[in-house]
């Protein structure tokens, strides 16, 4: 894979094909493999992007002592300024999509079009005021539940937890991609895995109300209620958004029905104008 090397990291991302840029940025814990259907799918039309953001991947460990979606925002920035990328199609899921609003809230009109899946906008995904947040912070109790069982078994812990809320499957209603992203977690080391937690549970969203990127937010049927109503939440936030429900998918959305995927960012890219795609001035 090519590398770009940044002060702290060796930033690990793939090119495939030529023409309008289309970014795809991966869940946390995940890595850039998690698109690789996206990536057969549109490769012959468009400049297909991805990267394995740090902590994660074949970019791995650094030695930064604290991650955060700003942090992974910067790194995103760079890589786009490294290809000399103008006004992308950005697609992010999860963590990747908490990428994308970042990205979004500092260039409002500085994307062609945006994709955020599997919408979560805070973790946990409802709302805690901010202040409070530290008061009620699972990060000390992760710690010694990854200091005692490591990534892949507090993963599945935390997968657990979810159950209950969502009365059923909700990372992935194959079991084959649920055990894929296992094994993802689990070549992440246990202090990285609470770097990318961190970062997760201590971002705080933006409004985003001054963005003017025409933005799709998708979400599965089988997606935790909670998640579905912070991405309907976002798609009414966003002057320019729409939402789509994806049958016979979870969580990873891309992954459990990657044609119903594919079909709606088709549509969805084939919709942005001609003035979307050009380089702001």
């Amino acid at each position: 894979m090519p590398t770009l090397a940044l002060d702290d990291v060796d930033l690990q991302y793939e090119v495939t094909g030529e023409g309008q840029p289309l970014v795809f940025v991966h869940g946390g814990w995940m890595n850039g493999d998690a698109w690789r259907t996206q990536v057969e799918r549109f490769a012959a039309d468009y400049r297909v992007i991805t990267v394995d953001l740090r902590g994660h991947g074949r970019t791995g460990a650094t030695d930064t002592r604290q991650y955060s979606i700003e942090l992974f925002t910067d790194d995103l920035e760079a890589l786009l300024a490294h290809l000399d990328v103008e006004r992308p199609i950005l697609c992010g899921l999860s963590l990747g999509g908490m990428v994308v609003q970042e990205y979004l809230d500092r260039h409002p009109d500085g994307a062609a079009g945006a994709i955020v899946a599997g919408p979560v906008r805070s973790m946990p995904p409802f709302e805690i005021p901010s202040g409070f947040k530290p008061f009620v912070s699972p990060l000390p109790m992760l710690a010694t539940t990854l200091s005692v069982a490591g990534s892949a078994a507090t993963f599945q812990s935390l997968l657990a937890s979810i159950r209950p809320v969502n009365g059923g499957p909700w990372l992935s209603v194959d079991p084959s991609i649920h055990s894929w992203a296992r094994s993802a977690v689990g070549d992440i080391d246990s202090s990285e895995f609470r770097k990318i937690f961190r970062a997760l549970y201590e971002y705080d969203p933006p409004t985003l109300s001054h963005v003017t990127t025409p933005t799709l937010v998708v979400y599965g049927d089988q997606e935790v209620s909670l998640v579905k109503n912070q991405g309907k939440r976002l798609g009414s936030a966003v002057p320019n958004g729409t939402v789509r429900e994806i049958p016979d998918a979870g969580h990873l959305v891309n992954q459990d029905n990657p044609e119903a995927f594919n079909a709606a960012l088709a549509e969805f890219m084939a919709g942005l104008s001609t003035d979307d795609r050009q380089p702001a001035a």
